[in-house]
């Protein structure tokens, strides 16, 4: 585990923070509004990642006071955006559509990123962003009451299923889930032209990776064949229900006092951050 990490030296790797690198040129966009609560957690794992991002309201894109055209990521970050109240991400997605549509595709046209968190993904899947085979924008999946019935909030580990953009260099990560709606549902036709065209990012799994087919917590929602994130037809844009920027430190993860005695005791250094970060170092290097 310790591999991926970068070293330290073991004391400072629960003392001090990790430093941030110098900030690319490029920046994100960060999309804010009534209900969304993970924009700060975002802003900060691009930031040490080495991206900077400004934060802001739905309202003011809509108003003009800023625009798309002066970043090259944008990020739908987790919530419960208008509390869910017309179905998880649907009444957010609908102000997109209704307001900011064109705009949207024309920044999608360019060289440009699209990542959607838990509700993010609920709004990209609204949108018919996810899984997009064409301009058309079909909404082709829906992110459904999770199997269980309640919300689950808990840690989850997650594998990349296919290579792309977002999944270099990750084995596996431990990231938290918070949702109520997250078991990605489709027609059959559907997941065979997903599975045929690898926008499967990543699955859940166990901690030895062995699949979850299915078993509850391992699969926390009953998500089909245990899909946790997809990426659109040209893997510029994806959707994913874990939250990578709520576990950026080693210390964040739920046993990391066990590991951090684990290795100890094999003498292996102790990171400052958690694998997580992967993510989003992924990002800035496409850029860079």
């Amino acid at each position: 585990m310790a591999s991926v990490h970068r070293n330290v030296k073991r004391p400072a790797a629960m003392t001090k923070p990790v430093p941030v690198p110098e900030l690319i040129p490029e920046k994100a966009l960060i999309l804010s509004g009534f209900g969304i609560n993970s924009e700060m957690e975002t802003q900060r794992a691009l930031a040490r990642a080495g991206m900077g991002a400004d934060i802001v309201h739905i309202n003011d894109l809509i108003a003009g006071r800023t625009g798309l055209s002066a970043y090259r990521l944008i990020v739908f970050p987790g919530g419960f955006s208008y509390g869910d109240d017309t179905g998880a991400g649907n009444a957010y997605a609908n102000r997109i559509r209704n307001n900011l549509w064109d705009d949207l595709l024309e920044f999608l046209d360019g060289d440009n990123l699209v990542l959607g968190i838990c509700n993010g993904f609920q709004i990209l899947a609204n949108l018919g962003l996810v899984p997009a085979f064409d301009r058309t924008c079909a909404r082709d999946i829906a992110l459904m009451p999770n199997r269980g019935g309640r919300l689950e909030c808990r840690f989850v580990t997650i594998k990349p299923a296919n290579e792309n953009l977002w999944t270099k260099g990750i084995e596996r990560i431990w990231c938290p889930v918070s949702h109520g709606e997250g078991n990605l549902s489709c027609s059959k036709e559907t997941l065979q032209k997903i599975k045929q065209k690898k926008m499967v990012a990543f699955t859940y799994c166990r901690e030895d990776l062995i699949p979850a087919n299915g078993e509850y917590p391992f699969n926390p929602n009953g998500s089909v064949e245990d899909i946790a994130g997809i990426t659109s037809a040209s893997g510029r844009v994806l959707g994913m229900m874990p939250h990578p920027e709520r576990a950026m430190e080693f210390v964040n993860l739920y046993d990391w006092p066990l590991l951090k005695e684990q290795m100890k005791r094999s003498g292996t250094v102790l990171p400052m951050e958690s694998l997580n970060m992967q993510i989003f170092r992924n990002i800035v290097a496409y850029f860079d």
